[in-house]
Protein backbone atom coordinates (compact mmCIF):
# COMPACT_ATOMS: atom_id res chain seq x y z
CA UNK A 1 0.00 0.00 0.00
CA UNK A 2 1.51 3.34 -1.59
CA UNK A 3 1.71 5.92 1.49
CA UNK A 4 2.83 8.66 -0.55
CA UNK A 5 -0.09 11.62 0.33
CA UNK A 6 -1.52 11.06 3.68
CA UNK A 7 -5.48 10.84 4.06
CA UNK A 8 -7.58 13.52 5.97
CA UNK A 9 -8.70 10.23 7.86
CA UNK A 10 -5.17 8.73 8.88
CA UNK A 11 -5.18 6.05 11.63
CA UNK A 12 -2.03 4.11 11.42
CA UNK A 13 -1.80 1.04 13.20
CA UNK A 14 1.30 -0.84 14.39
CA UNK A 15 1.12 -4.41 13.37
CA UNK A 16 4.14 -4.95 15.96
CA UNK A 17 2.14 -4.64 18.92
CA UNK A 18 -1.41 -5.99 17.19
CA UNK A 19 -3.22 -8.00 19.95
CA UNK A 20 -3.44 -11.71 19.31
CA UNK A 21 -6.83 -11.35 18.93
CA UNK A 22 -6.80 -8.54 16.77
CA UNK A 23 -7.59 -5.01 17.45
CA UNK A 24 -11.55 -2.69 16.96
CA UNK A 25 -10.47 0.15 15.17
CA UNK A 26 -13.31 2.41 14.66
CA UNK A 27 -12.99 6.18 12.38
CA UNK A 28 -15.75 9.00 12.71
CA UNK A 29 -14.90 12.23 10.99
CA UNK A 30 -14.74 15.09 12.56
CA UNK A 31 -15.66 18.51 10.91
CA UNK A 32 -12.58 18.94 9.34
CA UNK A 33 -11.96 15.97 8.00
CA UNK A 34 -15.30 15.54 6.60
CA UNK A 35 -14.67 18.99 4.67
CA UNK A 36 -11.17 17.20 3.44
CA UNK A 37 -12.88 14.57 2.21
CA UNK A 38 -15.35 16.76 0.08
CA UNK A 39 -12.82 18.58 -1.49
CA UNK A 40 -10.44 15.65 -2.34
CA UNK A 41 -14.07 13.71 -3.88
CA UNK A 42 -15.30 16.54 -5.54
CA UNK A 43 -18.53 15.97 -2.86
CA UNK A 44 -21.05 19.34 -1.68
CA UNK A 45 -20.78 17.88 1.80
CA UNK A 46 -20.04 14.86 3.89
CA UNK A 47 -22.45 15.29 6.45
CA UNK A 48 -20.82 12.06 8.13
CA UNK A 49 -18.37 9.10 7.80
CA UNK A 50 -17.75 6.06 9.88
CA UNK A 51 -15.42 3.24 9.63
CA UNK A 52 -15.43 0.18 11.70
CA UNK A 53 -12.93 -2.45 11.31
CA UNK A 54 -10.93 -5.37 12.64
CA UNK A 55 -7.32 -6.10 12.54
CA UNK A 56 -5.81 -8.80 13.39
CA UNK A 57 -2.87 -11.06 12.67
CA UNK A 58 -2.80 -13.48 9.06
CA UNK A 59 -0.50 -15.95 8.69
CA UNK A 60 2.83 -15.86 9.91
CA UNK A 61 3.32 -11.91 8.98
CA UNK A 62 0.70 -10.78 7.35
CA UNK A 63 -2.47 -8.44 8.89
CA UNK A 64 -6.30 -9.04 7.40
CA UNK A 65 -8.41 -5.86 7.82
CA UNK A 66 -11.92 -6.11 7.53
CA UNK A 67 -15.10 -4.31 8.39
CA UNK A 68 -17.50 -1.75 6.79
CA UNK A 69 -17.39 2.18 5.88
CA UNK A 70 -20.74 4.01 5.37
CA UNK A 71 -20.99 7.64 5.34
CA UNK A 72 -23.88 10.34 4.28
CA UNK A 73 -22.90 12.50 1.19
CA UNK A 74 -24.10 15.49 -0.98
CA UNK A 75 -23.43 15.04 -4.51
CA UNK A 76 -24.22 16.97 -7.57
CA UNK A 77 -26.55 15.70 -9.96
CA UNK A 78 -25.28 15.27 -13.24
CA UNK A 79 -28.39 16.29 -15.02
CA UNK A 80 -29.95 18.90 -12.90
CA UNK A 81 -26.54 20.18 -11.50
CA UNK A 82 -28.77 20.03 -8.20
CA UNK A 83 -28.05 18.95 -4.53
CA UNK A 84 -28.20 15.49 -3.77
CA UNK A 85 -28.25 12.96 -1.25
CA UNK A 86 -26.40 9.58 -1.10
CA UNK A 87 -25.40 7.36 1.25
CA UNK A 88 -22.24 4.94 0.83
CA UNK A 89 -21.79 1.53 2.44
CA UNK A 90 -19.02 -0.42 1.55
CA UNK A 91 -17.64 -3.54 3.22
CA UNK A 92 -14.18 -3.82 3.74
CA UNK A 93 -11.26 -6.76 3.51
CA UNK A 94 -7.71 -6.52 2.83
CA UNK A 95 -4.75 -8.51 3.64
CA UNK A 96 -1.57 -7.34 3.45
CA UNK A 97 2.28 -8.98 3.86
CA UNK A 98 5.48 -7.27 4.22
CA UNK A 99 7.29 -6.31 1.12
CA UNK A 100 10.09 -9.20 1.02
CA UNK A 101 7.13 -12.03 2.21
CA UNK A 102 7.13 -14.63 0.49
CA UNK A 103 3.21 -14.33 0.39
CA UNK A 104 3.89 -11.32 -1.78
CA UNK A 105 5.49 -13.35 -4.25
CA UNK A 106 2.99 -14.10 -7.55
CA UNK A 107 2.81 -17.79 -8.59
CA UNK A 108 5.10 -18.30 -11.35
CA UNK A 109 4.79 -20.98 -14.44
CA UNK A 110 7.68 -23.45 -15.57
CA UNK A 111 8.02 -20.39 -18.18
CA UNK A 112 7.77 -18.06 -16.39
CA UNK A 113 4.64 -16.82 -16.35
CA UNK A 114 2.97 -14.89 -13.72
CA UNK A 115 -0.65 -17.40 -13.13
CA UNK A 116 -3.61 -16.04 -11.81
CA UNK A 117 -7.08 -17.01 -11.48
CA UNK A 118 -9.53 -14.75 -11.84
CA UNK A 119 -11.89 -16.21 -9.69
CA UNK A 120 -9.37 -16.22 -6.48
CA UNK A 121 -9.08 -13.97 -4.14
CA UNK A 122 -6.25 -10.56 -4.53
CA UNK A 123 -3.30 -11.07 -3.70
CA UNK A 124 -1.76 -9.37 -0.62
CA UNK A 125 -1.19 -5.88 -0.35
CA UNK A 126 2.59 -5.12 0.43
CA UNK A 127 3.91 -2.79 3.03
CA UNK A 128 7.47 -1.16 4.20
CA UNK A 129 7.54 -0.63 8.03
CA UNK A 130 5.63 -1.09 10.94
CA UNK A 131 2.59 0.34 10.21
CA UNK A 132 -0.67 0.33 8.15
CA UNK A 133 -2.86 3.19 7.50
CA UNK A 134 -6.39 1.74 7.83
CA UNK A 135 -7.83 5.20 7.48
CA UNK A 136 -6.90 5.69 3.91
CA UNK A 137 -7.64 1.99 3.30
CA UNK A 138 -11.51 2.92 4.60
CA UNK A 139 -10.90 5.97 2.38
CA UNK A 140 -10.32 4.32 -0.50
CA UNK A 141 -13.52 2.11 0.12
CA UNK A 142 -15.07 5.14 0.66
CA UNK A 143 -14.31 6.38 -2.83
CA UNK A 144 -15.25 3.08 -4.62
CA UNK A 145 -18.64 3.62 -3.25
CA UNK A 146 -19.29 6.94 -4.31
CA UNK A 147 -21.83 7.00 -7.52
CA UNK A 148 -19.53 8.72 -10.73
CA UNK A 149 -22.86 9.61 -12.31
CA UNK A 150 -25.05 10.39 -9.34
CA UNK A 151 -28.74 11.01 -11.07
CA UNK A 152 -31.62 12.63 -9.72
CA UNK A 153 -34.95 10.82 -9.68
CA UNK A 154 -36.50 14.37 -10.59
CA UNK A 155 -33.91 14.78 -13.70
CA UNK A 156 -35.89 14.53 -16.90
CA UNK A 157 -35.46 11.30 -18.74
CA UNK A 158 -34.39 12.01 -22.20
CA UNK A 159 -35.44 9.23 -24.93
CA UNK A 160 -33.12 7.99 -27.43
CA UNK A 161 -35.90 7.69 -30.18
CA UNK A 162 -36.84 11.49 -29.64
CA UNK A 163 -35.97 13.66 -33.12
CA UNK A 164 -33.96 17.07 -32.62
CA UNK A 165 -37.43 19.02 -32.49
CA UNK A 166 -38.04 16.37 -29.66
CA UNK A 167 -40.69 14.63 -31.41
CA UNK A 168 -40.80 11.71 -32.02
CA UNK A 169 -39.73 9.25 -34.75
CA UNK A 170 -41.78 5.90 -36.02
CA UNK A 171 -39.58 5.36 -38.48
CA UNK A 172 -36.13 3.13 -37.64
CA UNK A 173 -32.89 4.01 -39.60
CA UNK A 174 -33.19 0.44 -41.03
CA UNK A 175 -36.67 1.12 -42.06
CA UNK A 176 -35.09 4.16 -44.39
CA UNK A 177 -32.12 1.68 -45.33
CA UNK A 178 -34.81 -1.07 -46.74
CA UNK A 179 -36.95 1.61 -48.80
CA UNK A 180 -33.40 2.89 -50.36
CA UNK A 181 -33.12 -0.98 -51.07
CA UNK A 182 -35.98 -1.40 -52.71
CA UNK A 183 -36.26 1.65 -54.75
CA UNK A 184 -33.26 0.88 -56.54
Amino acid sequence: MADTVDSPISFRVNIRTLPRKGMPVSIIADEDQKAALAAIHDLQAVRNFRATLSVSAWRADGVRVAGSVSADIVQTCVVTLQPLDARVEEMLEALFVPENSRLARPDVSAEGEILLDPEGQDAPETFLGDTIDVGALAEQYFALGLDPYPRSEAAPVSRLDEGPSGSREEESPFAKLLSLKRKS
